[in-house]
């Protein structure tokens, strides 16, 4: 497969994964505030909220946990951040929300795992 080809590819299966995610922690009562959330210091794959609490969630598509695990970066959990205390600040009405950082992964054909203050 040559590269865009395959670039779009990884798009289509990233995409799925986070429509996945969404929808496992709609399960769970959380509401989607945003997907894709693009800042100029990175970018947030799901913004959501239950109760009093708001999550900045990083969704991870991969064959293996071990995999996934490996693939979160000290860089990403910074860029995470960065770009989560902009939205607040854009945002100030969740400003006195409880914040978390939090992870799905998504394994295979596997139901998503979500990982609360992961990140």
């Amino acid at each position: 497969m040559n590269a865009p080809a395959e670039r779009r590819a990884r798009e289509r299966r990233g995409h799925w994964a986070e429509r996945m995610a969404a929808i496992a922690l709609m399960t769970r009562g959380y509401r989607i505030l945003a997907r894709r959330e693009k800042t100029p210091l990175g970018e947030i794959d799901l913004i959501v909220v239950r109760g009093k609490r708001v999550a900045f969630v990083e969704v991870k598509r991969r064959a293996t946990r071990e995999s996934a695990e490996a693939s979160v970066t000290a860089a990403q959990r910074a860029r995470v951040r960065k770009a989560a205390s902009l939205w607040l600040a854009r945002n100030s009405g969740y400003q006195s929300y409880r914040i978390g950082f939090d992870i799905v992964f998504c394994i295979g054909l596997r139901w998503p795992q979500h990982l609360e203050d992961a990140l």
